[in-house]
């Protein structure tokens, strides 16, 4: 019963956003109400992942531990970004740049947003996931271009146009998986729950074909190179806590389609087939990003280079396909969401202050912002993978999977491109957090939501990091549950 509350609240803060004017208030709401999502995710993911059962509700909504985990990691940064958005609207409305008005539409935007992702994963039929990632791309275009001024108008358009071309690639591998369903004299079907268990016997060229078009297709949404063209302007144009949703999760909800799809395959064609493909799109991702990183001169584009080199580990690990690289893959999801939305609250908050995007212009952070300077200061470490941050527990165990499969060349090739990654980052970052600050500008303070928004995260990365070593065990347990061991 859990996931019709989950799905549910964001629809009902949706409603209520019709009546309510006070932004405040409605800020309030938002908090409260993806607090208990969050709450829920949780008792659903023990319940399920404990249970070792799937959840099946009118054939409609179906839960297994993978969907339940993805609800999860939605459910953290959705959290998050609620929490933060009440003092980063409110600082836009104190300074004109968004109207009263606005903010409510704003709200509105933020809970379908929420509610369209959250029914990625929930959904059985693999039509209805094709339309759940539309419905995020087409409700998530009005908040890439909500400042309604050129730039963000344009990566709106580009975002839709790109993503729509991809979206239609997607189309046509489910119809192509859903023929092959049918040729092999089964009753039609969508459902993934009903393809899984007969995988094996459809027919294996259809079944090829159509993962390259599902791979085509969802890797554009999910940022991997080189369909990745739209991400790097979407996000640096995006409400700040919109690009933490972008990064930490909605690409991820790309990411989880591909799974769902990679499952049939794994079955119906075998493991090689998924981890060539995906190993090659990781280290191209991966490569790729180290170089447009390398020269970047705008911070949320930056950022969003990263993600794009996140999901290409991510990518390498599930195709690894060991126990220890699916296990640190999906660690690398949770891990990446929560560090990502972090290091987006903080660049939000030095864009407002300093109303530019360019590094090369931004001096002296820790001294104008010093809470959000000396916790991007950790953020840097933390999402280049310095111990004894989160995500150099992922990364460590998605290498060591490498190297111990013997795929020599990979684990070399993770290693070289994460340490020229680490160098930019600390040369781009050390440049805007130390020095002088401009003439002009003097140390603001920094709304306390934000804070909270801040230590809830950075807790997450600190406990996900330090705590693991206790956990490790019940993460390959969960991942032999799955699909690729």
């Amino acid at each position: 019963m859990q996931i019709f509350f989950i799905l549910g609240i964001p629809l009902l803060l949706a409603i209520v956003c019709l009546v309510i004017k006070g932004q405040r208030l409605l800020g309030i709401l938002n908090c409260a109400g993806y607090l208990a999502v969050l709450f829920l995710s949780v008792i659903l993911l023990k319940q399920i992942a404990l249970s070792e059962t799937t959840r099946s509700f009118l054939g409609f909504i179906c839960l297994d531990t993978l969907s339940a985990f993805f609800v999860f990691v939605i459910a953290v940064v959705v959290f998050a970004c609620a929490l933060y958005s009440v003092g980063y609207i409110k600082k836009d409305i104190e300074k004109g740049i968004i109207s009263e008005k606005k903010a409510r539409i704003y709200y509105l935007l933020f809970n379908l947003f929420c509610c369209s992702m959250f029914f990625v994963p929930a959904v059985n039929n693999l039509g209805m996931l094709w339309v759940a990632i539309e419905m995020t791309t087409l409700i998530s275009a009005f908040l890439v271009g909500f400042y309604n001024n050129k730039e963000s108008v344009e990566a709106a358009w580009k975002y839709i146009i790109i993503c729509s071309v991809g979206i239609i690639f997607a189309l046509l591998g489910t119809i192509l998986f859903s023929y092959a369903f049918s040729i092999s004299g089964l009753t039609k079907s969508l459902n993934w729950s009903d393809m899984v268990p007969v995988a094996h016997i459809l027919d294996k060229n259809i079944l090829k074909i159509a993962f390259i078009f599902i791979l085509v297709g969802y890797g554009t949404k999910a940022g991997l190179a080189p369909m990745h063209t739209w991400l790097p302007d979407a996000h640096s144009q995006a409400v700040a806590p919109i690009s933490a949703l972008l990064s930490g999760v909605l690409l991820k909800t790309a990411l989880y389609a591909i799974l769902r799809f990679g499952i049939i395959i794994i079955k119906g064609v075998g493991f090689a087939y998924f981890a060539h493909l995906m190993m090659l799109l990781g280290v191209i991702s991966l490569v790729v990003s180290s170089g447009f990183i390398l020269v970047q001169k705008d911070l949320k584009r930056l950022l969003a280079y990263s993600s794009i080199e996140h999901i290409g580990i991510i990518s390498i690990g599930f195709g690894l396909g060991t126990p220890l690289a699916c296990a640190g893959a999906l660690l690398h999801v949770f891990n990446h969401a929560v560090t990502k939305s972090f290091m987006f609250f903080g660049a939000g908050n030095i864009v407002s202050f300093y109303r530019k995007h360019n590094m090369n212009a931004i001096r002296g952070v820790i001294k104008a912002l010093p809470f959000t300077g000396m916790l991007m200061l950790l953020g840097i470490f933390a999402l280049t993978g310095f111990p004894p941050f989160s995500i150099f527990i992922s990364e460590m165990m998605i290498i060591i999977a490498a190297f111990t499969k013997g795929s020599y060349l990979v684990g070399a090739i993770l290693l070289l491109f994460l340490a020229v990654i680490f160098g930019a980052f600390i040369n781009h970052f050390g440049k805007m957090l130390f020095g002088n600050l401009p003439k002009g500008m003097a140390k603001t303070g920094e709304p306390l939501t934000g804070k909270l928004a801040f230590l809830f995260l950075g807790l997450l990365i600190c406990i996900t990091g330090v705590g693991f070593v206790f956990i490790k065990g019940d993460w390959i347990w969960i991942v032999q549950k799955l699909f690729l061991v």
